[in-house]
């Protein structure tokens, strides 16, 4: 495997270190992970991690447990792998010291509070916040390629599922099409859940696929993603099932179609991440159906489905050329149903590009 990427990040890494006064840097977030070894993407479940890193001036640590020694070798110098075993603080620690380390920063939305108390009694500990996040936020060409097949995938993806949204199907149903489709294609799986909402339902933002099936005449959302070459994407669409859409439907999906337009039109670098949200806010509002409006414009999507930054009325900083991010307004009515619309969205030298 060829790891320069990898070294070069960790020197970026580095860098911002010193400008915090930082010495060593234990990361815990298994994308930040990666992103800087290239080693496992992903934890087995949230309580218990595939390993660490820890970045330091001179000698960069990868720790791990013997499950994931082969693995680890494939990526990393053996002379700076520590396997730990059921003493793992301690192995760390013994470890750490043994290079001159004493402090050292840590991630805390990605560290147990077991594990800090564990490391605390061997470390100063100094918590940092987004670090590697600012380097990752800015796609290279290798990640942009790897995002546009990805998002490929997902345009593939709902061309055929719009042909096989046919009365009577339930929205489990739908949803086990859609894994079927992206794993039969190559994915290496979702990016995450499927949402899928019919009637009613399609006004939850995050509805959970039940037995609900689908009607003549009725709305579906669909909201979906995969995870091709290690990259996420991230897509919602919501059809109409039937000849002829409702008025209101019609009504609605221009309202939410314009309001998305209106974003897409001024994203750009420069852009306040809060005046992108404000574009398409303004539209709703126009219309007077703001109210309707109950979540940000959008997200960056990469080697995790909801990244920095966040186009939303708390939204920080502004925009610039390799961000990816998501526009998806969306109107909700729980007597009625809902409509989102999303694209996933490349911020260009000059403005941006629908990927």
């Amino acid at each position: 495997m060829n790891t320069s990427v990898y070294e070069k990040r960790r020197e970026e890494l580095k860098s911002e270190m010193r400008a915090r006064g930082l010495s060593a840097m234990l990361v815990s977030l298994a994308a930040n992970r990666y992103y800087l070894s290239g080693f496992e993407l992903h934890d087995a479940q949230c309580n218990e991690s595939s390993g660490w890193l820890v970045v330091t001036p001179d000698r960069d640590c990868l720790f791990t447990d013997p499950r994931y020694l082969d693995a680890a070798r494939k990526v990393w110098d053996e002379n700076d792998l520590g396997i730990y075993t059921a003493r793992k603080h301690e192995e760390i620690a013994a470890f750490l010291h043994g290079r001159g380390i004493d402090t050292l920063g840590f991630e805390p939305k990605a560290l147990h509070l077991f594990d800090y108390d564990k490391l605390a009694e061997h470390f100063t500990l100094i918590s940092t916040e987004n670090i590697v996040e600012s380097l990752r936020i800015i796609k290279d060409e290798d990640e942009i390629r790897r995002m546009d097949a990805s998002m490929r995938l997902n345009h593939e993806l709902f061309e055929y599922i719009e042909g096989e949204l046919v009365p009577g199907r339930t929205e489990k149903e739908i949803a086990w099409l859609v894994e079927k489709f992206f794993r039969e294609h190559g994915a290496q799986g979702l990016a995450f859940s499927t949402i899928v909402g019919v009637g009613p339902n399609a006004a939850l933002p995050h509805c959970i696929p039940g037995d609900t099936k689908l009607r003549e005449n009725d709305m579906v959302l669909i909201d979906t993603g995969c995870r091709l070459l290690d990259y996420n994407s991230d897509q919602t669409r919501t059809f109409w099932v039937g000849d002829k859409p409702s008025d209101r439907f019609q009504k609605t999906m221009a309202q939410v179609r314009a309001a998305q337009q209106a974003a897409i039109d001024i994203i750009r670098p420069g852009l306040s991440c809060v005046d992108a949200y404000r574009a398409a806010y303004a539209v709703f509002e126009k219309d007077g159906v703001e109210a309707l409006f109950t979540h940000g414009l959008g997200h960056g999507v990469g080697l995790e489905t909801h990244e920095p930054p966040s186009l939303s009325r708390a939204g920080q900083g502004k925009l610039e050329p390799g961000m990816v991010v998501t526009v998806e307004p969306g109107l909700y009515d729980p007597a009625w149903g809902g409509i989102r619309w999303e694209y996933q969205v490349l911020v260009t030298e000059d403005g941006c590009r629908v990927m």
